[in-house]
């Protein structure tokens, strides 16, 4: 594991070159571009998909780009890639439990995972030779924080390149930004979709409401009973029949003509 200064000098580039106004402002034109296509988002595939051409776009080395996330289960996936040589490399690394997407993705806040020369790879013995050995042999990977509380469960954007010493500090903080504007963008989808399924199972809890109550008038009118009575029989029926209640209210409710009550 490096810390971003230390990439810099890395991959043989000082930190006083940085970026000149030029560049850096038409990149900050472009992240606000990103901006407004993420928050447009509405699934995680569709950000994850957006951030990984943007890393393409971005940084000028990079000839592969995936992300990579890590499952409640504690296990490493790759749900998106540029090409499918950037999922072989993530498989790899899952393979041998070492690389730089695995050791961004292990820490808990703002990490970078980086080599030069992935055949010479000291941090990667196993993993570092097989990426040269299919023609990468410089490394960029910065962390995702996908969740706030414990586990944290998090992830990292990785970026591949088949030169060496591929990638500069400027490289570097251009992908921490990246990292930062996916681990937003996988926030906010995730928050859709969380409001998406309570409004579901709000509607579907009204719907079961409604029809349990027309079930209960139904037998209100038929037996002369009054609701609690009318309601007991209904749970006591469901519980003899083993069917949910919603589902013997509904049959009620729409066959009713149909039954023997």
């Amino acid at each position: 594991m490096v810390t971003p200064d230390r990439v810099c000098r890395a991959a043989g580039r000082g930190t006083s070159e940085g970026m000149d106004i030029e560049r850096e402002g038409a990149l900050a034109a472009r992240f606000a571009e990103l901006t407004r296509t993420l928050l447009d988002a509405t699934t995680v595939a569709g950000a994850l998909e957006r951030i990984v051409v943007a890393a393409g776009q971005f940084v000028p080395s990079a000839d592969l780009v995936s992300v990579t996330l890590r499952g409640s289960d504690g296990t490493f996936h790759t749900p998106v890639e540029t090409e499918h040589a950037a999922s072989e490399l993530d498989q790899l690394q899952y393979k041998f439990d070492e690389g730089p997407c695995l050791d961004a993705a292990r820490e808990p806040g703002p990490a970078v995972g980086y080599s030069g020369d992935l055949g010479t790879s000291a941090s990667w013995p196993q993993f570092g030779p097989a990426a040269a050995e299919r023609g990468y042999h410089s490394a960029l990977a910065t962390a995702l924080t996908l969740d706030a509380k414990p586990p944290r469960l998090g992830g990292a954007l990785n970026i591949f390149s088949s030169g060496k010493a591929s990638f500069s500090q400027s490289d570097a903080n251009v992908a921490l930004l990246l990292a930062t504007h996916a681990s937003l963008a996988l926030a906010h989808t995730r928050a859709l979709d969380r409001a998406e399924l309570q409004a579901e199972h709000l509607r579907k809890a009204l719907d079961s409401r409604d029809v349990i109550g027309q079930a209960k008038g139904i037998l209100m009118n038929r037996r002369g009973v009054d609701a609690e009575k009318a309601f007991d029989i209904l749970r006591r029926t469901s519980q003899d029949l083993n069917v949910k209640l919603s589902e013997l209210a509904n049959t009620l409710a729409t066959r009713h003509l149909d039954l023997d009550l």
